[in-house]
């Protein structure tokens, strides 16, 4: 069914273990996204955010909720139709690129393609390797690029199959400033010019301040949020998040 919203998340839950060793990285989220946005995570460590991410991208089941994107319920699904529907409708980049060395750049970006057991549109690979700005680099090997390239053809690789939603798991943490700035330019274009969604977790108020809303979770909650914030708000909230956190945590 069609959706007004490209992420939704209700009431989801992830609990770990049992009884009273029992960690709740997540704790009752309640979300929705609408399409064409972009959206930033953050939370001091332990606060719940790789969590988020790969519950909201069906890579771990809740305990209890519901995860919807772009109108389909991902709760009862089968492993084999949940990674039917990360391989056509979901694209992720990582920090670490997560690049096949022995494909060509060409080769990896219609990866996503030949795993839904599609023919590979070349024509749709060269579209987005130029709009990322690696048009000459088709036939290279990820070894013969740098890590800004790299992250380029990820972020192509993504992109490929116009997807609902693109997840971003730290995708300038292995960047230096200069290339980082380029790779989220690259990332906000593609939200501004194709309207893609990309959820995007971050330690970096910097990287945060690319996104029209930003969200902060602590102790598996979203306990606030941020508009078209600049980085220094978005680093003060986060000093006074990682604050309270600090003195909350029970003593080693």
């Amino acid at each position: 069914m069609p959706s007004d919203w490209a992420v939704e998340l209700h009431g989801v839950t992830r609990r770990y273990g049992r009884g009273g060793s029992a960690v709740h990285a997540l704790r009752g989220i309640d979300l929705a996204l609408p399409p064409g946005t972009f959206t930033a995570v953050m939370g001091p460590s332990g606060s719940g955010k790789s969590t988020f991410l790969q519950c909201a991208a069906g890579l771990d089941r809740p305990t209890a909720g519901r995860v919807v994107l772009g109108g389909t319920d991902l709760t009862g699904l089968s492993e084999n139709k949940l990674t039917a529907l990360r391989r056509t409708r979901l694209g992720f980049v990582f920090q670490a690129f997560n690049l096949l060395p022995s494909l060509t750049v060409e080769q990896n970006i219609v990866l996503p393609m030949r795993l839904a057991g599609h023919r590979p549109d070349r024509r749709r690979s060269a579209e987005v390797l130029a709009q990322v700005g690696l048009a000459d680099k088709a036939r290279r090997r990820p070894s013969e690029l740098s890590g800004g390239q790299q992250q380029r053809v990820a972020i192509a690789r993504a992109l490929v199959t116009q997807p609902d939603v693109v997840f971003a798991d730290e995708p300038t943490g292995a960047l230096d400033t200069t290339t980082a700035a380029e790779i989220l330019a690259l990332l906000r274009d593609a939200v501004d010019t194709q309207r893609a969604t990309i959820v995007m977790v971050t330690h970096d108020p910097s990287a945060a301040a690319w996104a029209d809303r930003v969200l902060f979770l602590a102790d598996g909650t979203i306990v606030d949020h941020l508009d078209r914030a600049p980085a220094a708000h978005i680093a003060s909230r986060m000093t006074t998040l990682t604050t309270q956190a600090t003195q909350t945590r029970p003593a080693a």
